[in-house]
C-alpha cells in the first residue's frame, strides 16, 4: 500500500546533505516518490519541505517562497565558500577589527537591506555550463556568477560579540527565494573592509511553513507521521478556491470553466472539491479557469 501523498516538514541536522534528508525519509515511507522544495549546505540545519507520493507536483509552487534564517556572522576573515567549512583567504588586523563599530555595522546592514543585487557564493549548486559552480571550484577552476536581484525585507542584528581577531554578530534575515545567506556574509565583511564569512545559519520559515512544526529528522525511525493535506497546503500557500462535484470532474479531465475567472483573487488558487480533496491547481484563460497542474486521482 502506497503511503498517503502529503507534505512533510523535517527539521534537517547540520553535516548531512538534504538529499540524505531525502534519502532517509524514503526508506522510513517505504517510497521513492519524495522531493524537496529547496536545499540546505551540509552545515546548514533547520526546515526543509518534503513532497510524498503526489504532493511532489505542488512542490513547483512551494520552491519560490519567502524565508526566515538566523546566523551568525564571523567578521575578520574571509573563506573561499563564504562559511565556516571553507579555507580562510584573508584575516584582518586587531586594528582594522577596532574601527568597525557597531554604528559602522549598522551602516553595512542598511546597505544590504532591500531590494539588492548580490553575485551568488562560488561554492553553489548553480549550474554554469551544464556544471555545478561548486564542483568546478573545488576543481580549480575560475567561476564567475551572475549577479541576481533579490530581496531582504528583514536583516536584524541581535548580540554583537568582539575578541581580538574577530566580531561574530547574530542576525535574523527575512528575504526572498535564491538568496544566498553566506554571500551576505561576505558582502557585508567586504564592505567594512576586513572581511566575513557564515559560521551558524539555520532556516525557521518556509513561507507560512515554521520550524516549530516540524520533525526530527532521527523520530522518523520511530514511526512514519502522518503528513500535511495537500489541500491544506495549497490552500494555504496559494488561497483556496471551493469547487463542485460537477466542476472538480471537468478540471480532472483539462475542460475549463467557463466564465468562471472571477472567481480567482490571485494569479492561482488550490481547487478543493466538495469532500476536500485538493483537485489541483488553477489559473485563469481569458474568461475562464482551468488546471495548470492536477493532482493523481486516488485509486478506486
Amino acid at each position: 500500500m502506497s503511503p498517503a501523498s502529503g507534505i512533510l516538514l523535517v527539521d534537517k541536522p547540520g553535516g548531512i546533505t538534504s538529499h540524505d534528508v531525502v534519502a532517509r525519509t524514503r526508506r522510513a515511507f517505504g517510497t521513492r516518490k519524495i522531493g524537496h522544495a529547496g536545499t540546505l549546505d551540509p552545515m546548514a540545519t533547520g526546515l526543509l519541505v518534503l513532497g510524498i507520493e503526489g504532493s511532489t507536483r505542488l512542490l513547483t509552487y512551494l520552491v519560490g517562497l519567502d524565508k526566515t534564517y538566523e546566523t551568525t556572522i564571523r567578521l575578520g576573515s574571509a573563506t573561499t565558500t563564504d562559511d565556516a567549512e571553507g579555507e580562510t583567504v584573508s584575516t584582518a588586523g586587531s586594528d582594522e577589527l577596532a574601527v568597525v563599530t557597531d554604528a559602522r555595522i549598522a551602516e553595512g546592514v542598511a546597505r544590504l537591506t532591500g531590494r539588492i543585487s548580490q553575485v551568488p557564493s562560488t561554492f553553489s549548486a548553480i549550474k554554469v555550463d551544464g556544471k555545478r559552480a561548486y564542483d568546478l571550484a573545488r576543481a580549480g577552476q575560475d567561476v564567475e556568477l551572475k549577479s541576481r536581484e533579490v530581496t531582504i525585507s528583514r536583516f536584524a542584528v541581535g548580540a554583537i560579540r568582539r575578541s581580538g581577531d574577530a566580531i561574530e554578530l547574530d542576525a535574523t534575515i527575512d528575504c526572498s527565494s535564491g538568496t544566498y545567506i553566506r554571500a551576505l556574509a561576505r558582502d557585508l565583511g567586504a564592505d567594512l573592509g576586513v572581511g566575513g564569512h557564515l559560521t551558524m545559519l539555520r532556516r525557521t520559515r518556509i513561507g507560512p511553513f515554521d520550524l516549530a512544526d516540524a520533525h526530527e529528522l532521527d523520530s522518523l525511525a520511530d514511526g512514519v507521521p502522518a503528513p500535511l493535506d495537500p489541500a491544506e497546503v495549497a490552500g494555504r500557500v496559494l488561497g483556496r478556491l471551493d469547487v463542485t462535484a460537477d466542476e472538480a470532474r471537468d478540471l480532472r479531465h483539462g475542460k475549463k470553466l467557463a466564465d468562471q475567472a472571477a472567481r480567482l483573487g490571485g494569479d492561482l488558487a488550490a481547487a478543493i472539491d466538495p469532500d476536500g480533496v485538493l483537485v489541483g491547481i488553477v489559473e485563469r484563460r481569458g474568461d475562464a479557469l482551468k488546471s495548470a497542474m492536477n493532482m493523481p486521482e486516488a485509486a478506486a
